[in-house]
């Protein structure tokens, strides 16, 4: 396993659409692996295979640091309520916006043994499977920010500030 450098906002490859994986090789699931690991060391709970400058249908998600999922080819089946609020990307760094989103996500797509799986996810872990499903067509949350990018210093005092 290997960490990976994740490509920052400006880099052409994260504006570009992602091609089909046509076969899980041992390559991929290299890839897999690394992607898991430069993830978890850049404390994320997704990461798109394009962020990493591999043009795949191919996504990691973690929401609980104890669920990993890969998202091999995915397909979003089905979108529906809303919810609203900030998020942020590993490919800006520092900084996070307000997003609106569906509530509510079901997904199809594959394993890494190639098995096809449906997965229904609310709330975070919609978000996630969306934000990430975007970076496989070449778009980026920043595209949908309400408002202003902050600084994710500057949020973290106003939420603190909040709770007092």
């Amino acid at each position: 396993m290997a960490l990976r450098t994740i490509r920052e906002i400006g880099d052409d490859v994260l504006v570009k659409n992602c091609k089909e994986v046509k076969e899980i090789t041992p390559r991929i699931k290299e890839l897999v692996e690394d992607m898991f690991e430069t993830m978890y060391e850049a404390n994320g709970v997704g990461l798109a295979a394009p962020q990493v400058g591999i043009l795949k249908r191919i996504f990691v998600i973690d929401v609980t640091g104890e669920d990993p999922m890969v998202f091999i080819n995915p397909e979003i089946l089905e979108t529906s309520g809303e919810q609203t609020g900030y998020e942020g990307c590993l490919s800006v760094p520092g900084k996070s916006g307000v997003v609106t989103r569906p509530n509510y996500v079901k997904a199809k797509a594959f394993d890494l043994e190639g098995n096809e799986f449906i997965i229904e996810g609310e709330e975070l872990l919609a978000r996630a499977i969306l934000h990430e499903n975007d970076h496989l067509n070449g778009t980026m949350y920043v595209e949908k920010v309400e408002g202003e990018l902050v600084d994710n210093e500057e949020l973290i005092a106003q939420q603190e500030e909040e709770e007092e």
